[in-house]
């Protein structure tokens, strides 16, 4: 084994199922996988890319052409507590800042 095994998790992101249904299905023998410690799963990424097709099509899963839409959603969500608060620092620091530029 030369190449890095893949956790759960990214094996799971590659194939786009669920981290639980990975586990029933290397469990079930489906999914050719290493245990690491005789307890956690690895894979390696040329045997998760050759089973890909195969699985999606038992899932009938759509291939996923353009993920950007998805990706700004993501970024939205997840950040969306920072996004409000730089927003409220730059609206608060221009209310400060205009006091100074605008008196005589």
């Amino acid at each position: 084994m030369r190449g890095k095994l893949l956790t759960t998790r990214e094996a799971a992101k590659i194939i786009g199922i669920l981290e639980k249904e990975l586990i029933d299905l290397a469990n079930a023998g489906v999914v050719p996988h290493f245990k690491v410690a005789g307890e956690f799963l690895r894979f390696k990424k040329e045997d998760i890319i050759r089973i890909k097709p195969r699985i999606r099509k038992k899932y009938n899963l759509p291939e996923k052409k353009s993920r950007k839409a998805e990706k700004i959603k993501d970024f939205l969500y997840f950040n969306d507590f920072y996004l409000v608060s730089a927003v409220l620092i730059i609206f608060l620091l221009w209310v400060i800042v205009k006091d100074f530029v605008y008196t005589p």
